[in-house]
This record gives C-alpha cells, sequence and structure tokens, in this order.
C-alpha cells in the first residue's frame, strides 16, 4: 500500500510543516518478545562467508595465542604469564577479525573489478518511483550555512531528475540557541522560494529534545509517519547525490522484505592534515572491509545511524525504543541507538543490509585528533550501555553478535593498555627477581629460564602481518584498478600516501589507545558525555590548547621510554611505536590539525581520494533574508 497524500497545495505553500499524519511507534520491551525466533533471511552465500570469517579469525587468534605461549608459558607458568597470554588473545582475536574480513572483502572486489572492467560504480539508470520518501536531517546546533549548502545541493540535484516530486525534505531541529534558531528558520524560506515546490522543504522545531537524535526521528515518524513509504536518514553534515536518493528508494521498494538498508558513506571536505588522513584511509581500505561485510553480515546487518534508507511503517512498529532504568551513562536513553534499531529491525522479521555497490554517499570528518576524541567519547558510552541489551529477547544471533563487536571496538583500548603493563610487569619481575638455576629440591639439570627470541621476533612478525594485512590487500586492489588508482594521483602518489599513512597512524594510535582507555574507565565510573555541538569544520587548533590536552600524553611516553630503558633494550626497541607516539602527541597534534598542513599534502599529491568532493567554503544562504 502506498503512503497517503499528504496536505493540500495551499498549506504546502505557506506552511514550514505539512498536514499531521501521525503514525503509532510504540516503545518495545528488552526483557520479554513473543514474536518468536527470527526467521532466516540471509543466503547461503553469506552462511559460508560466515563460516571463511569466524573459521580464519580463529585460526589466527589460536596460532598467535599458541606462539605467545611458546613465547613465554612454561610448565611453571606464572600468573602474570597468563594474564599476558589472555590479553593477547583477546586483542590478537580482534585484529585477525578485521584481517579475514578485508581478505574476504579483497576477493569480492577484485572479482567485480575483473567482471566489470573500470566501470564507474554509480553508473545506473534512474528508476520510476511509485513511492514517496521522507529525507530527514536531524541537526542540534549546527553551522547553518554549511548544512543548507549541502541541502540546496541535493534538492536543486532531485529537482534536475524529474522525480523530486517523490521525496521531501525535513529538517528536524533541536537546536537551543535563539540565533541559529532564527537562521535556520530564515534559510528553510529562502530554500522553500528558490525551489518553487520542486522538491518540498519542511522545517520543525520540537519543543524538547527528549531522546536526542532518536528523540528527534522518532517524533517525526509519530507526527508524519503515516504519510511515508521510506525515510532516508542523514546526519548534519551528510550529502548525497540524486542518483543515490533515488537508487535506495528502488532498491527499497523492489524488496519488501527490506527494512533498513545502509549505504557506505565517503569522507569529504578534509582540510586539516588530520581530516585528509582519514578521508584518505577510509576511501583506500573502507571498500574491502565493506564488501567483505556485507557479504558474511548478509540480510542480518547492522545500521551506522545516517546515510541509510528505512523502511517507515517497519520502523514505527518494531523500533520505538525504551528508557533503561538507573542514571546515565549505563541507564537512560539509549544513546548509539542505531546498533539497537538494526536489531530491532531485524528482530521483527525485516532484513538489514548494505548496499556497498551503491555509491554517492558522504559524510564530513572532525578535523582533529581532539575532535574525533570528543565524538568518540560519546560513541564508547553509547556502545558500552550496549552490554544492557546484549541478552535483550528475541535478538537476532547476528544482532548480539554487532552489539558486542561495537562494546569491543572500545574495550580493545583498555585490552591493549593492560597487556602492555603486564609485559612490562614481567620485566621488571625478570629483572628484580632473577630466577634459581639451582633449586634446593634435587635435580638432575639446573632450571634454566625459557625465553624463544626468534619465536618472539617471528610472533612480532606475525602480529604485524595480521595488522596491516588489511592496508596492504587495500593497496594492491588500488594498484590493480586503474580508475581508482589514477583517482589516488598514480602508484607512487598512492604507494606515499600508504606508506605515510602508517607511518601517522601508528604514531597516533598509542595516543588514541589512551584517550579510548580513559573514556572507558569515566564511563566505568559513572561520568555521563552529556551532549554538546560538534565541531565540525577545521579551525587551527592553537598550540596552548593542544599542549593542555596532550601534555598527558607526553609525560606518560617519556615516562615509559625510561622506564622501559632502564629495564632492557629490548624491551626499549620493542615498545618504541608506543613511547615514541606519545612523547611526540603535541606536535603531532598540531601539525596534523592545521589546515595549511593539509593543503600542502594535498598540493603534492598526498592523500587524494576517489570521488572527492571538492572543499571550499559553503555559500551564505542567508544574505537577503537576514541583512547585517
Amino acid at each position: 500500500m502506498h503512503a497517503i497524500d499528504i496536505g493540500t497545495a495551499e498549506i504546502r505553500k505557506n506552511s514550514l510543516v505539512p498536514l499531521d499524519a501521525p503514525l503509532a511507534m510504540p516503545r518495545q520491551s528488552i526483557t520479554s518478545w513473543r514474536g518468536g525466533r527470527p526467521r532466516r533471511l540471509s543466503p547461503w552465500g553469506a552462511m559460508l562467508a560466515r563460516l571463511f570469517v569466524f573459521a580464519m579469525t580463529g585460526l589466527l587468534a589460536g596460532y598467535g595465542t599458541w606462539q605467545m605461549y611458546q613465547v613465554v608459558g612454561q610448565s611453571s607458568a606464572t600468573s602474570l604469564q597468563i594474564l599476558l597470554v589472555v590479553l593477547f588473545a583477546l586483542t590478537f582475536a580482534w585484529i585477525a577479525l578485521a584481517a579475514a574480513t578485508t581478505l574476504l572483502g579483497f576477493a569480492v572486489v577484485v572479482g567485480s573489478d575483473r567482471r566489470q572492467g573500470d566501470r564507474r560504480d554509480d553508473e545506473r539508470g534512474l528508476v520510476p518511483l511509485s513511492t514517496r520518501t521522507a529525507i530527514v536531517m536531524p541537526i542540534y546546533n549546527e553551522d547553518t550555512d554549511a548544512v543548507f549548502y549541502a541541502l540546496t545541493r541535493m534538492a536543486m540535484e532531485l529537482a534536475a531528475t524529474g522525480q523530486g516530486s517523490r521525496f521531501d525534505i525535513f529538517v528536524l531541529s533541536d537546536s537551543s540557541n535563539v540565533e541559529t534558531l532564527r537562521r535556520e528558520r530564515a534559510a528553510v524560506t529562502q530554500l522553500r522560494n528558490m525551489l518553487g515546490g520542486s522538491v518540498e522543504v519542511y522545517y520543525r522545531k520540537r519543543l524538547g529534545s527528549e531522546g536526542k537524535k532518536a528523540g528527534n526521528v522518532a517524533d517525526f515518524v509519530r507526527r508524519w509517519g503515516a504519510a511515508y513509504d521510506f525515510m532516508i536518514v542523514l546526519d548534519a553534515d551528510s550529502y548525497m547525490t540524486a542518483d543515490t536518493f533515488i537508487a535506495l528508494a528502488a532498491a527499497m521498494q523492489a524488496d519488501p522484505e527490506a527494512g533498513l538498508i545502509q549505504t557506505v558513506p565517503q569522507l569529504k571536505d578534509g582540510e586539516t592534515l588530520f581530516a585528509r588522513i582519514q578521508q584518505f584511509a577510509t576511501a583506500t581500505y573502507g571498500p574491502l572491509l565493506a564488501a567483505g561485510l556485507a557479504l558474511w553480515c548478509g540480510r542480518d546487518g547492522n545500521y551506522w545511524g545516517h546515510n541509510a534508507i528505512i523502511r517507515v511503517r517497519a520502523f514505527a512498529s518494531a523500533c520505538g525504543l525504551p528508557e533503561l532504568d538507573g542514571a546515565p551513562p549505563f541507564g537512560g536513553h539509549i544513546m548509539s541507538h542505531d546498533f539497537v534499531e538494526a536489531g530491532l529491525l531485524r528482530r521483527a522479521g525485516y532484513a538489514v543490509y548494505m548496499r556497498p555497490d551503491i555509491g554517492g554517499s558522504f559524510e564530513g570528518t572532525p578535523p582533529t585528533l581532539a575532535e574525533h576524541a570528543a565524538r568518540d567519547r560519546r560513541w564508547a558510552q553509547g556502545n558500552l550501555q550496549h552490554g544492557r541489551i546484549v541478552t535483550a529477547a528475541g535478538l537476532h544471533w547476528m544482532s548480539r553478535f554487532h552489539l558486542v563487536n561495537g562494546i569491543m571496538s572500545y574495550m580493545a583500548s583498555p585490552l591493549w593498555l593492560l597487556f602492555l603493563a603486564t609485559g612490562i610487569a614481567l620485566s621488571w619481575v625478570a629483572e628484580a627477581f632473577p630466577p634459581d638455576y639451582f633449586p634446593s629440591d634435587f635435580a638432575l639439570y639446573p632450571t634454566w629460564p625459557r625465553f624463544d627470541a626468534r619465536q618472539a621476533f617471528s610472533l612480532l612478525g606475525v602480529s604485524a602481518l595480521v595488522l596491516l594485512a588489511p592496508k596492504l590487500l587495500a593497496y594492491a586492489a588500488t594498484i590493480a584498478n586503474t580508475r581508482r588508482r589514477r583517482a589516488a594521483g598514480g602508484a607512487l602518489a598512492l604507494t606515499n600516501s600508504v606508506v605515510l599513512e602508517i607511518v601517522l597512524s601508528s604514531l597516533l594510535a598509542p595516543v588514541m589507545m589512551l584517550m579510548q582507555a580513559r573514556f572507558v574507565f569515566d564511563i566505568l565510573l559513572g561520568r555521563d558525555a552529556g551532549w554538546a555541538a560538534q565541531q565540525r569544520r577545521g579551525q587551527d587548533a592553537p598550540m596552548g590548547a593542544v599542549t593542555r590536552q596532550h601534555f598527558g600524553h607526553t609525560l606518560a611516553g617519556l615516562g615509559l621510554s625510561l622506564g622501559t630503558f632502564s629495564l632492557s633494550a629490548q624491551a626499549w626497541l620493542w615498545l618504541l611505536p608506543v613511547w615514541l607516539g606519545l612523547s611526540l602527541s603535541i606536535p603531532l597534534a598540531w601539525l596534523t590539525a592545521r589546515r595549511g598542513v593539509g593543503e600542502a599534502a594535498r598540493r603534492a599529491g598526498l592523500f587524494l581520494v576517489a570521488g572527492e568532493i571538492e572543499v571550499r567554503e559553503p555559500e551564505p544562504l542567508l544574505e537577503e533574508a537576514m541583512p547585517g
């Protein structure tokens, strides 16, 4: 059944909101479920892909763990040695899963390239639509000019296709700043006048801000959901081409089982060096990971909270989020709502899957390490909160896996930190308490300490290979594809960019490890992240602010360097990437936060990406509507 028509032409012309078309969205229970077990929706190909990925992960993790035990474990292994092996097993399994997924994605991408040649991924005909789709953009104290610059481009492109009448745009504001609200209303009015009804644009500022973004979208569904078949949810920094909007609506229209189809957004508008590195890494390494995920997740996939199309009635019937008992950070409203909504849709019998082949989907990237950390802090709290939802009644086992995987994405950092601390403690014990080669008990031979240095270096090589495998496979796949290789500046520029990205990301990794470990400890201590507006554009952070943010990391790096060197030169060399990255955290964070350095890298042909949107300041849309 198609969605009902909403409103009259006169109401559309003179109001910033359409007539109400309410749709019930009852709150769901996570403690009970009467719908039975979710039926199988994924094809057998996805089952075989899961078998491959999990078997490969198990083999890699098992081999690495055995090698670690051979290095430090003995018949009389101490509790510290056992702890070291356990921590290594957990963290190594985490990186092994990424390597196995990327290996699967490599086979998919290279095979697709061979079948299709260098055809553009986003070449597709425009499918006539018989459904209506709402494009919803929740905003909260955003840069109004930047938001409406992107909305204008998207609306004008949709209008040019001749199918603009199949889409309505909703700007859903939770902004609290009075001046921002005034500018938003003025920008919507001006945009509506520009479009002349070719694409309808509506604006709603709700009275409260309950549930934050998830509550904002739910309010839209409850008030206007009955008027639309589908909704495409965007972030304030999202951008999609008209072809992508139409392709998503056509894909959902053709698949009545689908509850949600997720695109794979590419990062855009990187100005600082940090943003450009992230943009390059996502564009170069991301396609293989996405292709592997899409294959083995099948129709039991996940949701990333934006740049996806959702069947409105399915969402309304299945995704009314409950409020968790207790106070934040573990109680209250569900923060990382997207994973939970995907699980609830799948529980209700709808397919949730990814379409990496649908290009033209973009999002912004944090301009600095500090802003990335601020965003990461909220995600960490939301993902750890999922510990209370993993056991929810009726969830598909893959939905539970996605929740656990999200938790592990933040628990990995404190686990790595504990692994390093345990290794240092073992080194200290070895130096402080030399082994007793001739114990008092009778023995034919002395008790020699066992530490196979050659095996230890072999394990180090295996670990490095597994860790770098996703990047090396992505590099090989990009080199082999003429279009992607040229878009990255050619083989030499691509090689230089990959090498520099590996070096810089390796130096920044221990800093991010400490940041994420602190996030986890803060959350476990009951500290709430709150809700603050995001800084999406680079502003050249001053050295003073960078120094304050990373002074502790620098002290930690220098202390680690001196401490390990006093123990042994071998331990000092093994931990060189860790203490060096921490010791250089202030200049690294300052350098990567500079727009000038990012522009210099671009001019030098470094960190270029396929399909990169030209970086430019958003054109002011409010000059006539808001003189002065």
